[in-house]
């Protein structure tokens, strides 16, 4: 399958990635937190008219599920099955740990922030099938983990770290889908939100949720 829409709400850049055969035009916006919502379709379009795509001769859509900003990957998930209802065609979820990933050709560690010195990690090895489960991590457990691994991301991090590009690896992340990889969206939600956790702490609870269990190669 050659033909593709990828789009990634999840951080505060914006990707929005049209694929037709050989041809591919990426939009990246660095900084468009708060904005996903207003400045997605017109990304979409202008990719998809550098491209020369229409939705319709799409073999799928893709939407990076997660985790990263809990309403940034809602937009996301929510535009692509849209337009997956539209075309009738088929999902496709990238984790944001992947999208990262696939800028690694040696075992790697994705890592994003997670806030109040937190990070989101997951390891992979070089076949990008996943080593390490997705987990959140305070900064001592990051230094042992880069100890082990490569560590990728895209913010700044207190340990050595390559900065991946999260639009290349979501390009390659979508070029690699398996047909077992494609099917229902579902956010990856490692952590709650902070108003959940402050709702918790209020009922004296605690704890930590996952929503959407990522596949062994951790794509969908």
């Amino acid at each position: 399958m050659k033909n593709f829409i990828a789009i990634d709400t999840s951080a505060e850049y914006l990707t929005v990635i049209a694929k037709k055969g050989e041809k591919v035009h990426t939009v990246f916006e660095e900084n468009c937190a708060m904005q996903h919502s207003v400045r997605l379709m017109d990304a979409v379009e202008e990719a998809v008219s550098a491209a020369g795509l229409l939705p319709r001769e799409c073999d799928f859509f893709c939407a990076a599920v997660g985790p990263g900003s809990f309403t940034g990957i809602r937009i996301g998930i929510s535009a692509v099955k849209g337009l997956c209802a539209a075309a009738q065609k088929p999902a496709l979820g990238v984790t944001s740990f992947a999208a990262l990933a696939y800028n690694a050709k040696e075992k790697a560690l994705s890592v994003i922030p997670a806030g109040r010195g937190d990070y989101y990690v997951c390891g992979y090895g070089e076949d990008k099938h996943i080593l390490l489960a997705p987990m959140v991590v305070n900064e001592a457990a990051l230094a042992a983990l880069a100890a082990e691994y490569t560590v990728y991301a895209r913010h700044p991090l207190p340990v050595p770290y390559r900065k991946a590009d999260p639009a290349a690896g979501l390009l390659a992340a979508a070029e690699s889908a398996r047909e077992e990889d494609f099917g229902p969206l579902a956010a990856l939600y490692i952590k709650k939100s902070q108003a959940e956790a402050e709702l918790d702490k209020k009922l004296g609870l605690s704890g930590q949720r996952e929503t959407g269990s990522p596949s062994p190669r951790e794509k969908g």
